[in-house]
C-alpha cells in the first residue's frame, strides 16, 4: 500500500473506486517544450464566466472521457447541515431542465458509455465515458446540470434522494463491522465545528432535517462554472471541443464567489480513549489517531513513507511485533491520511478474536520503541519509492484515470502540471525526514483511541476509555412520506440556443478487436498474448484450473492456504527476501483462490518483465513451505472466519450457496473454509495438494502489454523447462435437485438496520448456447442502473441503495440472482417487489425497452479494449472456455438480431419466481412474521450456517 497514491475517499454512485498517482513531467501549456519522462500532456484555458478547461489527446482507443470536479466537498458545509454536498451528488443525476427524470444515465447507456459521481471531505466529481461520437451529447448533458438545474428540484424528487442516502449510510456503516469508527475518531479529533468533524455521508437527523430550500442555496453557492474545472481526455480534435465547450458551458453566468478553504490543523491537548460495543463485530479493533497536516505539505509526503515503514511488509516494526512475535494480529495499518486544509495519522488493528486491546496498545508502543532503535536504512527510502512509475503507468493506463489526476491538480493546485512537483517532493523524501516527522507528530503526542469491541466483550477494550456516543437508528414501522407536488410547468432558463433537443450521436465507432496469439508449450502450458505498446508495462496471469474443486470437503481450505503460503518465500529466499525482491522493481505479485482456480497474477515494467517472470517461476516451481509463516497463515485465515461470522453480507452469500448448491457440492463451503476445517490443516496438507494438482497441464498463462510473443516465449523458458505435466482429475459434483417451490428462507441478524436479499436458483453454465443471450435478456430487468428492480426500489421507492439481477456461471451451472440491501421496515415490501418484478418481466418488454438494451451492450464495445486489464480479462475468459478471438464479434451479432419474441421465450425459460429460494438476512424479531402471509410454498428460519432453527430460539 504505497502510501503517495492519491486517495479518492468518495462516496461514489453506485460504487466505482479510482486510484490516482502523480507522475514525473507534466506540459504546462501546449507550446512548452516537453521533457522527457512520465508526462501527461495537457492544455488548459479558462471561460470568462471562470470555468477552467484541460484537454488531454490521446487517440489510442476511440473513446473519450469528461470529468467535472467541482471544488465543493463535505469541508464547505456547516454544523446542522451536513451530507448536503453528498446528497447534491444524488440530486444531480436526477434531472435537470432538459433532461427528464433518471435519464442521466439511461442516455449515457444507450449510447454505450458509463458515468457516475464521487464526493469525498475536499470534493466532488462527475465523470463519464462515451464513444468519441458521444462527446457533444456528454457536454449537453453536464453544462444542463451546471447551468439549467435548479428549477427541477421538487420537494418529491428530493424526499427520494433523502431515502436513498440514508439507505447508502445504513449499507455502508450502520449495518456494517466498525461502521461508525470513522464518525467516532473524527468527533473526537476535530474541534466542533471543524469542517472535517463530521462523515461525508452527513449525520442521518440532517439528511432527515434537510429542506428544498436548503439545496437551492447549496447549489447557488457552489455549483457554478467558477468553482469547477472541466477536463476532457481521449480521441477528440480540440477545435471541435473548444466549440462544443463554449456551445454549451460559455453562457452559464458566473455564481458566487467561493474563497479558497484555509488551514485548520486539529490539536490535541490530551489524549482521548473511547470505546464502542458493535453489533457486527467479532473481533476487537483498536485505531490510535494523531493530528497531522494537509496534503502536498512537505510533512504530509514523509509521513506517507512513515506509515509505510511502520506497517508495510514483513520487516516492519508493526509487523514483526504484532503479528510474528505476540500473534495479536494479522495485519495492522499504519498509514498518513492528508487532506485539503488538515490530517491524520492513523493506526489500525484488528485484532484476533478475544485479544485484550491493551495488549494491542502496548505492542504498538514496542513498535515504536524497536522503530526509534533501529531507525530507517537507504534501503527501506528505496524500496517505497522503486513502485513509484509501475504506479504512475497504472493510473494513467485509461483516460478516466488521467481526467481525475488533471482535474485534482488543477482545483487543488491550480494547475494541472503540479504532477512534476507532486513527484519531485516523493522522490525528495529522505530517511532523516522520516525520522523527523515521527518525532514532531507521533512520539509522545496525544492522539485519539477507539476500541470497537463485539457486544457483550467490554473487558477486550483499551484502559481508560470512555463511551462513545455513537447514535444508532432504531427499527420502526414503515411510514411512507407524503408528499405533494402541485402540478406545473418547470421554468426553463433562458438560453442562446435550443437545450430542449438531444444532439445527434452520429456513428459509434465499430468493432476493433485486439489481435492476440495463442501458443501450447511443450509441457502443455498454455499461453494467450496480446501486445499492446502504449504503455511500458505488462500485466499477467497464470491461472491453474481446480481451485476450490480440488478441496477435500472434509478438510476444506487448502487450496486457499496453499495461495497465501506459496507467497511466504520460496525454497531460495526467505519470506522477507521474497517480498523486498518484488518491491525492488517495483512489481505486484498476487496469488489467490476462487471456486475453480488458483490464480497467479501480476503487474510489472517492461524492462523488469524478464526479472519478474523469473521470480514467478521461483514462486511456482520452489515452494518454502515455511511452518512459522504456515502457522501465522491459519491463525490469520481463522480470525478473518470469525470476522464474518457476523457481516451479513457474508452471511447472505454463504447461506444463499449452501440452499441452491447442496451440502455436498464444494460451491455450498467457503473458499476460506470454516474454523474448524482450517484448524485441522497441516502444511503436509499443502503439499500433498501442490504434489497432486499443480501442473502445467492444467494451467494457462495470459499476457497483456508492450512484450512481443517472442520476448513472452523466451520470458517463460524456465516455466516450460523445470515444470513437468502430469495428469490433474478435477472431480464433478452433483448439484442439489431442481426447485419445485417458492421458499422463504430468513436469517436472524439481531438489531440489522438493513436486510440483505437474495432471489434465485441454479440456472445455467457460462458454456451454455443461452448463457449470453440470457444475460442479454436480463439486461433491462437488473443488468444496470436503468434495470427495473432498480428502478422501482431505488428512484421510485428508495428503499436501498441499488439492485440488481444477473446470470453467474462457469463450465458449472451457477445462478440466476437478484439482489439488494434495503431498509429493514421495507424487506417485506421489497421482497414482492422483486417477485412481482420478476414475473411481470415475462410479460414481454417493448420495442424501446430492446433497442435500449442493443444499444448499451453494442455501443459499450468501444471502451472495452482500452487497458491492459480489460485485456487480461479477455484472454482469460477465451482460455477459460475455449472461445475464438472473434467471440466479442459473435456476442455482438446475437445482440443485434435478438427479437421481443427471442426476449421473451428466453424470460419464460430461464425466470420462475415460483420455484425461486428467497432469502433474507436481516431482524427477525421485526420482520420475520409478516412473510408466513405472503403466499410462499414455505417459510423457514434458519442459522448463520444455513441449518433450520425453530421459532424459539429468536428473539421476538
Amino acid at each position: 500500500m504505497r502510501q503517495f497514491k492519491f486517495r479518492l475517499m468518495a462516496l461514489i454512485m453506485p460504487l466505482v473506486f479510482v486510484a490516482f498517482v502523480s507522475c514525473d513531467k507534466a506540459q504546462g501549456n501546449e507550446n512548452d517544450t516537453q521533457d522527457e519522462g512520465l508526462s501527461v500532456k495537457f492544455e488548459k484555458y479558462e471561460l470568462e464566466n471562470g470555468l477552467n478547461i484541460v484537454l488531454h489527446q490521446d487517440k489510442s482507443d476511440p473513446i473519450v472521457s469528461v470529468a467535472i470536479q467541482y471544488g465543493v466537498g463535505s469541508n464547505r458545509e456547516k454544523k446542522g447541515r451536513t451530507g448536503f454536498a453528498h446528497l447534491f451528488e444524488h440530486m444531480l443525476f436526477q434531472e435537470s431542465e432538459n433532461v427528464g427524470q433518471d435519464q442521466f444515465f439511461k442516455k449515457i447507456q444507450d449510447v454505450g458509455g458509463t458515468l457516475n459521481g464521487g464526493t469525498w471531505q475536499d470534493g466532488t466529481i462527475y465523470y463519464e465515458v462515451v464513444p468519441k461520437n458521444a462527446l457533444e451529447m456528454v457536454m449537453w448533458l453536464e453544462a444542463d446540470r451546471m447551468g439549467y438545474f435548479i428549477n427541477t428540484v421538487t420537494e418529491s424528487a428530493f424526499a427520494n434522494q433523502q431515502e436513498v442516502v440514508q439507505n447508502e449510510k445504513r449499507q455502508r456503516v450502520d449495518n456494517n463491522p466498525y461502521g461508525h469508527t470513522n464518525w467516532v475518531i473524527d468527533k473526537h479529533l476535530y474541534p466542533d465545528g471543524h469542517p472535517y468533524s463530521w462523515q461525508v455521508i452527513g449525520e442521518l437527523e440532517d439528511l432527515q432535517s434537510a429542506t428544498v430550500e436548503d439545496v437551492k442555496e447549496f447549489y447557488d453557492k457552489f455549483y457554478g462554472p467558477n468553482n469547477a474545472t472541466l477536463v476532457i481526455a481521449g480521441d477528440f480534435e480540440k477545435a471541435e471541443a473548444k466549440e462544443l465547450v463554449e456551445k454549451y458551458f460559455g453562457e452559464i453566468k458566473r455564481r458566487q464567489e467561493v474563497e479558497p478553504m484555509e488551514v485548520q490543523y486539529a490539536s490535541l491537548n490530551e489524549t482521548k480513549r473511547l470505546y464502542h460495543e458493535d453489533n457486527f463485530a467479532t473481533a476487537p479493533q483498536l485505531n490510535m489517531v494523531w493530528p497531522a497536516v494537509e496534503q502536498y505539505s512537505k510533512d504530509a509526503y514523509a509521513l506517507d513513507f512513515l506509515g509505510e515503514i511502520l506497517s508495510q511488509g514483513k520487516k516492519a516494526p508493526l509487523y514483526r511485533v504484532l503479528v510474528k512475535d505476540r500473534k495479536l494480529t494479522s495485519r495492522p495499518f499504519a498509514y498518513n491520511n492528508p487532506g485539503e486544509i488538515a490530517g491524520q495519522f492513523r493506526i489500525s488493528v484488528t485484532a484476533n478474536s478475544g485479544v485484550d486491546l491493551d495488549s494491542i496498545e502496548a505492542g504498538i508502543n514496542e513498535a515504536f520503541a524497536l522503530f526509534e532503535e533501529e531507525g530507517v536504512t537507504e534501503r527501506d527510502i528505496e524500496r517505497i519509492k522503486a513502485g513509484l512509475e509501475t504506479d504512475f503507468y497504472n493510473g494513467i493506463s485509461s483516460v478516466l484515470g488521467k481526467s481525475f489526476q488533471l482535474a485534482r491538480y488543477d482545483v487543488f493546485k491550480n494547475d494541472p502540471g503540479f504532477i512534476t512537483q507532486d513527484v519531485e517532493n516523493i522522490k525528495a523524501v529522505t530517511k532523516e525526514d522520516v525520522i523527523r516527522v515521527y518525532n514532531e507528530y507521533i512520539k509522545g503526542q496525544p492522539f485519539v483511541l477507539t476500541s470497537f469491541v463485539p457486544k457483550g466483550q467490554l473487558e477486550l477494550i483499551a484502559a481508560n476509555s470512555e463511551k462513545a456516543e455513537v447514535v444508532e437508528e432504531e427499527i420502526t414501522e414503515n411510514v411512507q412520506t407524503e408528499v405533494v407536488d402541485t402540478e406545473q410547468e418547470i421554468e426553463k432558463t433562458p438560453s442562446k440556443i435550443d437545450r430542449s433537443k438531444q444532439p445527434e450521436v452520429g456513428e459509434a465507432p465499430g468493432l476493433d478487436v485486439p489481435d492476440s496469439w495463442r501458443e501450447e508449450l511443450s509441457n502443455q502450458m498454455k499461453v494467450y498474448g496480446i501486445e499492446q505498446t502504449e504503455l511500458p508495462l505488462v500485466n499477467f496471469s497464470i491461472v491453474l484450473e481446480g481451485g476450490h474443486m480440488l478441496d477435500d470437503l472434509t478438510k476444506n481450505g487448502v487450496a486457499n492456504l496453499m495461495t497465501d503460503i506459496m507467497m511466504e518465500g520460496t525454497a531460495n529466499k526467505t519470506p522477507e527476501e521474497l517480498e523486498e525482491e518484488i518491491d525492488l522493481l517495483g512489481a505486484n505479485i498476487n496469488m489467490y483462490t476462487s471456486n475453480e482456480s488458483i490464480i497467479i497474477r501480476g503487474n510489472t515494467l517492461k524492462r523488469n518483465f524478464d526479472k519478474t517472470m523469473d521470480l514467478v517461476q521461483e514462486i511456482l516451481l520452489e515452494p518454502r513451505w515455511d511452518e512459522e509463516e504456515f502457522d501465522r497463515i491459519k491463525t490469520s485465515t481463522i480470525n478473518g472466519i470469525k470476522r464474518n461470522e457476523a457481516n451479513p453480507n457474508v452471511i447472505a452469500r454463504n447461506v444463499y450457496n449452501k440452499i441452491l448448491y447442496g451440502e455436498d457440492h464444494p460451491f455450498a463451503h467457503p473458499v476460506s473454509g470454516t474454523v474448524e476445517s482450517v484448524e485441522a490443516i497441516t502444511i503436509q496438507d499443502l503439499k500433498d495438494f501442490y504434489n497432486r494438482n499443480f501442473s502445467p497441464s492444467v494451467s494457462r498463462a495470459h499476457i497483456v502489454g508492450d512484450v512481443s510473443k517472442a520476448e513472452t516465449l523466451a520470458a517463460l523458458k524456465g516455466l516450460e523447462s523445470g515444470w513437468e505435466a502430469k495428469e490433474v482429475n478435477i472431480p464433478e459434483y452433483e448439484i442439489a435437485g431442481d426447485r419445485d417451490k417458492a421458499s422463504l428462507y430468513f436469517v436472524d441478524v439481531p438489531d440489522a438496520k438493513q436486510s440483505v436479499i437474495q432471489i434465485g436458483y441454479i440456472a445455467l453454465p457460462r458454456t451454455s448456447e443461452d448463457f449470453y443471450p440470457a444475460e442479454v435478456m436480463n439486461y433491462k430487468l437488473g443488468g444496470s442502473f436503468s434495470g427495473n428492480v432498480n428502478l422501482i426500489l431505488r428512484e421510485e421507492k428508495g428503499y436501498t441503495y441499488g439492485a440488481r439481477s444477473g446470470f453467474s456461471g462457469s463450465k458449472i451451472p451457477g445462478t440466476f440472482t437478484a439482489s439488494s440491501s434495503v431498509r429493514t421496515n421495507t424487506t417485506g415490501e421489497s421482497v414482492d417487489i422483486f417477485r412481482n418484478a420478476i414475473k411481470e418481466y415475462k410479460q414481454g418488454i417493448s420495442e424501446e425497452d430492446l433497442e435500449f438494451t442493443k444499444n448499451a451492450l453494442i455501443k459499450s464495445n468501444a471502451l472495452r479494449f482500452e487497458t491492459q486489464g480489460s485485456l487480461l480479462g479477455m484472454l482469460q475468459e477465451m482460455s477459460a472456455y475455449g472461445l475464438e478471438p472473434d467471440y466479442i464479434e459473435k456476442e455482438e451479432e446475437i445482440v443485434g438480431a435478438m427479437t421481443l419474441e427471442q426476449h421473451k421465450e428466453l424470460a419464460n425459460k430461464y425466470l420462475d419466481e415460483s420455484k425461486m429460494a428467497y432469502l433474507v438476512v436481516g431482524d427477525a424479531a421485526t420482520q420475520f412474521e409478516q412473510f408466513t402471509d405472503m403466499g410462499f410454498d414455505e417459510v423457514k428460519l434458519l442459522d448463520k450456517n444455513g441449518e433450520e432453527v425453530e421459532l424459539t430460539q429468536v428473539k421476538m
